[in-house]
């Protein structure tokens, strides 16, 4: 593989626990029963794929590839790597102005009210909205803060309300205008700091609660009496977008921002807040001590205000988002929605945690595209579904209805509502799969198959070994490929294949597979997070994890999924010291990629830095545009 140009970093300038259950067969032991042996996955039949580029030697014969980049090879140094031929900038960092008259970012002293007004902290998923001549809407999530990254001298014990406060303002949501510009060197984007679509969604900005559990007893507080509004967004993670061209984001690992768990009454919502991770007195962050709200002893119902799906539209920017309770609650990862064969809005999610499950919604309305206003209320009504995935390869989605089997009140439900508010205890009555933490869930839009990002299970037994998942315990992740029955993806029946068993094919003692794929000619990739696809079906990987398990920084991969090249992994992009690549994306045109740089230098502190990464005296988590020095971007047609 080429050795990638590399660019050096400088000033850009502007545990909770999930504890394993026995109420259902873990994804160990559906796969030990699926496939036997390893053998069988690698001489699966390949079909003909339609390829356009540069050509590529496969297994000894010449043809033209998919994917026309030449493979970069992962590197632990602390400078981004790209491909020859390549190109990054920074687009948006954190605490760069939103708008023109946004206070400049200063990192000495950081504060709230500017914070408000820029790009928040830690980059996780992204989404291209188009606009005109080129330009997009960028949303961008902020997922969680690094206090020890962003102040000095910053303990938890002694952490102020005002730095308690900044890390508030620095979650939620980003979004802002890029516009394209060409060049003797190929495309350009920037950011254009004059656009009324600028804006900051944060952990202090109202938001409305709308569907089912809208206006339950456990949802309504002191400063909410009605249980329909709520303030802020935290731990925006993943998300998706929809047709109608609204921003999904989803709330992830909330549970970190409250404390005192011991104070819960109510025995359902305590045992949730448990398993979600909340701890029985005190709390994981500071934010208590400031703010009564995150305190579970003065306000038990606020924690069930979060853990939801929230909407935001990024073309009408002063809209109040709202959080679309239909689509229940737990450690939501993504939000990828398509639509059914007959025009129903279809959601993917996954609940990033350890022997967690796989979710889909399916609306009751369908979708008009002349109705844009009448779309807006889709997520409001319809139906949750779990996913069973079952040993012969077939699998069955689960509604999550009220008095469907056990979800009754013998089981402490009383209404839909409890069952959306209770998601994961509904779940396991109905006999779903555990699987290892399912982050990003994501449709392919050429063949409408959907991939599961299982990032690993570090708490997988000994002695649960299989021919198909060898590892125990299973550090490096996988990627699991669902069939909608007849193509469908309202349908409530599937068919499942393991796409990808990640690791370093060098090393066969970890058992990677690739879709069959000669392991001698892919790149080693561990810890899938993130996904997402170019216009011709090919996935895009973004690793969360890798310089623990294979010793590599984090990066981005692609891979085909159709054809002669399918499981034909490559890297793309390589990562800085002590970040994660959160995220990737490719606008309509595909002559821009855009990845996010979440937490450079983590497990350093501001006074003890291990990456230089976006500034001289600070890391600031990053997102990158990378584009081609002569257009067009050129990975696929």
């Amino acid at each position: 593989m080429k050795r990638q140009s590399r660019i050096r970093n400088g000033d850009f300038g502007f545990e909770g626990q999930e504890p394993r259950r026995s109420c259902s067969e873990t994804f160990d032991d559906i796969l030990a029963k699926r496939v036997g042996r390893r053998e069988v996955l690698r001489t699966g039949a390949i079909a003909p794929v339609f390829c356009i580029g540069a050509i590529a030697n496969l297994k000894g014969s010449s043809h033209e590839s998919s994917l026309s980049f030449s493979p970069i090879s992962g590197s632990s140094a602390d400078e981004i790597g790209v491909p020859d031929g390549y190109k990054w900038s920074p687009l948006a960092a954190w605490g760069q102005p939103l708008t023109a008259s946004a206070p400049a970012f200063d990192p000495d002293d950081l504060d709230p009210a500017a914070q408000r007004q820029q790009v928040g902290y830690n980059c996780d998923f992204l989404a291209w909205f188009d606009y005109v001549h080129g330009s997009g809407i960028v949303g961008v999530n902020h997922e969680y803060t690094n206090p020890g990254l962003m102040f000095s001298n910053y303990s938890a014990d002694t952490a102020t309300k005002r730095q308690v406060d900044y890390e508030i303002a620095a979650h939620g949501v980003s979004f802002l205008l890029a516009v394209r510009s060409s060049g003797d060197q190929g495309p350009s984007y920037r950011h254009y700091p004059h656009s009324a679509f600028n804006r900051r969604v944060h952990g202090e900005t109202p938001i409305a609660i709308t569907g089912p559990v809208a206006g339950h007893a456990l949802l309504r507080t002191v400063e909410d009496q009605a249980g329909t509004r709520v303030r802020g967004t935290f731990n925006n993670c993943g998300g998706g977008i929809t047709p109608w061209g609204t921003y999904l984001t989803a709330e992830e690992n909330f549970d970190q921002y409250f404390a005192n768990n011991y104070a819960v009454r109510n025995g359902m919502a305590e045992a949730a807040n448990a398993r979600f991770g909340v701890r029985e007195t005190g709390g994981r962050r500071p934010w208590w001590r400031y703010h009564r709200r995150f305190d579970l002893a003065y306000e038990p119902n606020e924690i069930n205000r979060f853990g939801w799906i929230v909407e935001i539209d990024p073309y009408r920017p002063h809209a109040m988002p709202a959080k679309r309770t239909a689509l229940g609650r737990f450690k939501h990862e993504a939000a990828a929605t398509t639509l059914s064969a007959t025009g129903n809005a279809v959601v993917y999610s996954g609940d990033d945690a350890r022997f967690e499950y796989v979710y889909k919604f399916v609306s009751d309305g369908t979708y008009e595209e002349s109705d844009r206003k009448a779309a807006m209320r889709l997520l409001d009504s319809g139906t949750l579904f779990v996913a069973k995935f079952n040993a012969d390869g077939s699998g069955e989605w689960l509604p999550l209805t009220y008095e469907n089997g056990p979800l009754n009140a013998t089981n402490g439900f009383e209404s839909q509502a409890d069952v959306l508010l209770f998601a994961r205890q509904a779940a396991d009555l109905l006999g779903a799969t555990q699987m290892d933490r399912p982050e990003d869930i994501e449709a392919n839009p050429v063949t409408g198959k959907v991939y599961v990002a299982l990032t690993n299970n570090t708490r997988r037994q000994a002695g649960d070994e299989t021919a198909a998942n060898p590892r125990a315990p299973n550090p490096m992740g996988h990627i699991v490929e669902i069939t909608e029955a007849a193509g469908d993806n309202g349908a409530q029946t599937f068919s499942w294949e393991i796409f990808m068993l990640c690791g370093d094919p060098a090393d066969p003692s970890q058992g990677a597979f690739f879709a069959g794929f000669d392991t001698s000619m892919v790149s080693k990739i561990a810890n899938p997070d993130n996904l997402s696809f170019d216009r011709q079906g090919n996935l895009l990987i973004a690793t969360d994890g890798q310089p623990r398990t294979i010793g590599i920084n984090d990066g981005i991969f692609f891979v085909p999924t159709e054809g002669v090249e399918r499981g034909f992994n490559r890297q793309i992009f390589s990562g800085v010291v002590g970040a994660e690549c959160a995220s990737v994306i490719m606008n309509p045109r595909q002559d821009l990629m855009l990845v996010s740089i979440q937490h450079p230098g983590e497990g350093g502190t501001r006074e003890n830095r291990i990456s230089s990464f976006g500034g001289s005296s600070v890391n600031r988590p990053t997102v990158v545009a990378v584009t081609r020095t002569m257009s067009p971007f050129n990975i696929g047609a």
